[in-house]
């Protein structure tokens, strides 16, 4: 275990030294290596604290190839990419002086922590292996991926579970239980190593934003927005990233449009070009190291007599920002997604505050496992997500927007914010701070003037 901290920890350092400059973004060997030590001291240690904090002392995650259980996409080495025929993980705790036993059902060890269990030539048939493996361990509770309410949770295809349940005696089958509570509390916990990083992964993707918001890819009066979007592709691309959606760009402005809801989320422009005067909100998200980022931020385009962005979108992005405040002030350790959505609302109601919230988890996933904080088409109780709690050492998408009536504009906009944050059990840290104001464009130059 020591050593793939220590050269974590060297790399962490190599992280640092370019904080206030650009991050370094790994060669893929060094990604993938990285990635398998911080899987390996996971199984270690955050895995044995939700297993018993469920009750559930075998898990079952299995998947074919090309099938993938979410849950074991985040379990595999890096270099496999993909289950490799069938591939069934078992994890068996033994308890707190033995730790976890964890097996491959499997041609070929997984990774350095599963150890093959299944000799084909003595046992063909593998779901067989693991019924017997079963009988060998007799665990009390057996947690299997089914869950009718959360998808991350529900990778055992009905294949396989009829497949299972075929050689598993009936006594047996009375254990099986649906691992929902462990596959959430697996996926939506990060590590102290990886939260050193993900910092930089969300600076990663603000530099790329900002740089996307600037007159390095923006001519006024030529290009559009669609423009925009694909320059983000294409430079997500560039740096070796990947992202886990397709970005959008879009415009507020003083004319008759309305931005509602349904035009935001589905309806939106596709070709808009870019002129003095615009709003501008780009959502925005890339994949590195296996964590995801999603961000939405705004910029304004200065018209030819303008050196700042105009007071009234000032105050109207310090509403924004307040309603951030309102909402990461009511997390509290064991409150439900639909408690803090609630408590939010009100407090933004009593300060004139009109917000929507619709927040999520993020880690793994982009959408991630985790309490629902809101939906944007749903500002009541999220059935389901949204009764799931809150527990230390999760991360979010702080994902809202204010409406504010602008004058000068004879019309409502929206204030559409979205960063990452940190929930250690007691408060909320932005990763890599949150935007507090407006980027302008241009960015103007100091040492000249009128």
């Amino acid at each position: 275990m020591q050593k793939p901290l220590l050269f974590i920890s060297s790399l962490l350092l190599s992280f640092a030294a370019f904080a206030q400059q650009s991050p370094f973004i790994l060669p893929l060997r060094q990604q993938a290596e990285v990635q398998d030590a911080w899987l390996e001291n996971r199984m270690q240690t955050v895995l044995p604290e939700i297993m018993r904090r469920t009750g559930i002392d075998m898990w079952i995650v299995a998947a074919r190839e090309y099938n993938e259980d979410p849950v074991i996409e985040t379990m595999l080495p890096a270099t496999w990419l993909a289950a490799r025929r069938r591939t069934v993980l078992i994890m068996y705790d033994r308890g707190e002086d033995e730790g976890i036993e964890y097996l491959a059902v499997a041609r070929y060890d997984v990774g350095t922590t599963f150890k093959k269990a299944w000799e084909p030539e003595q046992e063909p048939n593998q779901w067989q292996r693991v019924a017997d493996i079963i009988a060998e361990k007799q665990p009390n509770k057996i947690g299997i991926n089914k869950s009718e309410h959360f998808a991350l949770a529900d990778g055992l295809t009905a294949a396989e579970y009829d497949s299972f349940l075929k050689v598993l005696p009936k006594a047996q089958q009375q254990k099986l239980s649906s691992a929902a509570m462990l596959a959430i509390g697996w996926l939506e916990t990060r590590s102290p190593e990886e939260m050193v990083v993900y910092e930089q992964i969300c600076r990663i993707a603000h530099n790329i934003i900002a740089e996307g918001f600037s007159e390095n890819v923006i001519q006024l009066g030529v290009t559009t927005t669609d423009d925009i979007v694909w320059w983000y592709r294409e430079r997500i691309k560039s740096l070796k990233l990947d992202t886990w959606f397709h970005p959008t760009v879009d415009i507020q402005r003083a004319d008759p449009e309305s931005f509602d809801h349904l035009r935001t989320f589905s309806k939106r422009p596709e070709l808009q070009t870019i002129m003095p005067g615009d709003l501008l909100h780009v959502d925005f998200g890339i994949t590195y190291l296996g964590l995801n980022t999603d961000t939405q931020q705004h910029a304004y385009v200065l018209k030819p007599e303008e050196t700042a962005v105009p007071d009234y979108l000032v105050a109207a992005f310090e509403k924004g920002n307040r309603l951030q405040d309102i909402l990461t002030d009511a997390f509290e350790t064991g409150r439900t997604g639909n408690e803090i959505l609630k408590a939010a609302r009100e407090q933004a109601e009593k300060e004139g505050i009109e917000g929507t919230i619709y927040t999520h988890p993020i880690g793994y996933h982009g959408h991630a496992a985790g309490p629902a904080i809101g939906m944007w088409d749903n500002q009541g109780e999220v059935p389901h997500t949204g009764d799931y709690p809150l527990y230390p050492n999760t991360a979010f998408s702080i994902e809202l927007n204010a409406a504010v009536q602008i004058d000068e504009w004879d019309k409502k906009i929206r204030i559409m914010l979205e960063e990452e944050a940190f929930f250690d059990g007691q408060k909320v840290r932005y990763m890599d701070g949150r935007q507090k104001k407006i980027l302008p464009i241009p960015r103007k130059h100091d040492h000249l003037g009128n």
